[in-house]
């Protein structure tokens, strides 16, 4: 199976997404799955990830060469972006043949937050506040990666943090109901059709 995965902004999510992606790829049964990261075209930040132009763009270059191509953006609390990456998904399944697949998913708030997810967190830091926090990278995660003193490593951090949290995705699917349990789980549901 191959996987290409399509972040609003690759610069830094390519390092929380593919290590995250690669465990659940294996949860499902699939450890030899080959994941990429969309580089070309790299779409830059929300505006262009969930305008049909720039999507349609990548589906019709590599909709042919991969299995499953994931679209994954942050919600930034926004209440309507489900609606957004819906309607997407129709226009894009409508290009793809019959064995392939297109999903998108929108973390809750943003990808750190899978990243969060997946470490043990500082003491009176609450789970929930942190899921709900409309800014949890500022607040959140920069904190949490100078404190373990990566904030000088590729991404600020996040390849050094990804790789480790995904090392525990049974926890990041537990702490994640909303966004990576379902995309897990509508996977799922297509490689057993």
């Amino acid at each position: 199976m191959k996987v290409l995965i399509i972040p609003e902004d690759v610069k830094k999510d390519q390092y929380i997404l593919k290590p995250i992606i690669t465990a659940m790829m294996e949860e499902l049964g699939k450890p030899y799955a080959k994941v990429d990261v969309c580089q070309d075209p790299r779409l830059r930040g929300i505006s262009q990830a969930t305008r049909w132009e720039y999507i349609q763009g990548i589906v019709e270059r590599y909709g042919g060469m991969y299995d499953l191509l994931l679209l994954c953006v942050d919600r930034d609390s926004e209440v309507g972006r489900r609606d957004q990456l819906n309607n997407i998904e129709q226009q894009a399944r409508s290009m793809l043949n019959a064995d392939s697949l297109f999903l998108a998913e929108n973390a809750w708030q943003e990808v750190e937050v899978w990243l969060l997810a997946g470490h043990t967190l500082p003491a009176g830091w609450n789970w929930s506040e942190i899921r709900e926090e409309r800014d949890p990278k500022e607040r959140y995660y920069l904190p949490f990666a100078e404190q373990r003193g990566v904030l000088d490593k590729p991404g600020d951090g996040r390849k050094t943090l990804g790789k480790e949290a995904a090392r525990r995705y049974d926890r990041i699917r537990r702490r994640c109901p909303e966004d990576i349990a379902t995309l897990e789980q509508r996977i799922h549901e297509w490689i057993n059709i």
